[in-house]
């Protein structure tokens, strides 16, 4: 659950000093064991970023008890200016801030409930709204996303291109349908990405699901502009997303994207955006399950499936994926050393997947040695970062020929009887 911002009575934004945490988050900052088990799996950490969870909360704590105990001494009213150095840019430097790919191990991890990541999302509001102060690339992605409704350069009225030859209906003429199928920016914009919404329209087709797309009515939810701080321009896709969809009659939202599916499902109730959705892997399950979707089990290839932390640590959602693969594979299934739970991100959340690496090795690299290490024909995925991260990541280790990197709706989508 990401914390919302009222921007119209907020005279400050994001978290630039320390006065500004909540009473939670000050209390984390003295709860910590030091155990370091947040640090031991986080995947930034572990290709060598200087972002450290551990050291992050410990910096944090010694600021606290610096600054605290003067703040105390004037009545607690008035700024931490107390303190020569500033908490955001020399407690916490900048790129131990935008290392951070929102994966949430660090939170899963801690044995007594310390959260990481709002205090990350928190300190980047600061340095994005206050400060003006990120990451070169991420400009054209923000003009993007408020020009286009997409983190791209691609006009908004190409939005449903993908889907002209395939005979799929549009909102806007059908208004209502049982499902509405939730393409989001990869699947309508990115080449790779545009044969999994393919997939998933054949798949939906021969089920003889009842759906419909927003096409050109649809924006890019804004969670890539929330996750990197940019709070002001995800509310106002949110916005402009949920007015859309309150148009229209559905029963379900269905998406192919976990970023999407955990936004609209969890986040966009804070705006009244109450919605039912499910992402492309349980609607398969049930499909498989209750006889509708007929798929015979044709891949005899050695599969391994990466979970994607916004399905995996953010809703729980393991077996599912896991439960498809079964029902279409008759080869083996291996499981990486570190899944479910455990799952090491591919490198592109936390709107990592727009930005440069500078330190350290490369995230989606490190992950896709640690599949190598399985020897998996097929690396599945069930999410377009984690597709995208793979295939530049696969590519970059050169062996593109041995492993595909496959979205779990192709897979189902080759499988159909």
């Amino acid at each position: 659950e990401f914390r919302g911002m009222d921007l119209e009575a907020a005279e400050t934004f994001g978290v630039g000093q320390i006065t500004a945490f909540t009473w939670k988050d000050l209390f984390d900052l003295y709860n910590c064991t030091e155990c370091g088990r947040c640090t031991s799996g986080c995947p930034a950490n572990v290709a060598g970023k200087q972002l450290d969870p551990k050291l992050l909360i410990l910096d944090l704590q010694e600021h606290l008890l610096e600054t605290g105990p003067k703040l105390l001494a004037r009545g607690g009213n008035g700024h931490a200016e107390e303190s020569p150095k500033a908490m955001v840019g020399e407690v916490i430097p900048d790129n131990v801030l935008w290392a951070c790919t929102t994966c949430l191990w660090c939170v899963e991890a801690c044995p007594v409930f310390i959260e990481h990541v709002p205090k990350i999302i928190d300190m980047r509001r600061h340095l994005v709204l206050t400060e003006s102060r990120f990451p070169e690339e991420l400009k054209p992605t923000f003009r993007n996303l408020e020009n286009n409704g997409n983190p791209w350069q691609m006009s908004w009225q190409t939005r449903a291109d993908w889907a002209k030859d395939l005979g799929v209906k549009l909102m806007a003429d059908a208004q209502e349908a049982e499902y509405l199928y939730w393409v989001g920016c990869y699947g309508s914009f990115d080449e790779r990405n545009r044969k999994v919404a393919r997939a998933v329209v054949k798949i939906l087709q021969a089920a003889r699901v009842d759906f419909a797309i927003l096409g050109t009515e649809e924006k890019c939810t804004g969670e890539p502009a929330r996750r990197v701080g940019h709070e002001y321009l995800y509310q106002t896709l949110a916005q402009e997303n949920i007015q859309t969809l309150k148009r229209y009659r559905f029963q379900t939202i269905v998406t192919a994207c976990p970023h999407c599916f955990n936004t609209i499902k969890n986040e966009y109730p804070q705006f009244d955006g109450h919605f039912k959705v499910v992402h492309h892997s349980q609607l398969f399950e049930e499909l498989v399950r209750s006889g509708r979707l007929r798929v015979s089990q044709d891949l005899a290839q050695r599969i391994t499936y990466h979970d994607p932390c916004y399905l995996g640590r953010y809703n729980d959602i393991y077996e599912s994926p896991r439960e498809v693969l079964r029902s279409i594979s008759r080869g083996e299934m291996v499981e990486m050393h570190l899944h479910k739970s455990k799952g090491f991100c591919c490198g592109g959340g936390g709107g990592r997947v727009w930005m440069e690496e500078h330190e350290g090795r490369r995230v989606n690299q490190v992950r896709v040695e640690q599949a190598m290490e399985v020897k998996p024909d097929i690396l599945a995925s069930a999410c377009p970062f984690c597709l995208t991260m793979f295939e530049d990541g696969v590519k970059a280790k050169g062996v593109g020929d041995v492993m595909k990197t496959r979205d779990l709706a192709e897979l189902v989508a080759d499988t159909l009887r």
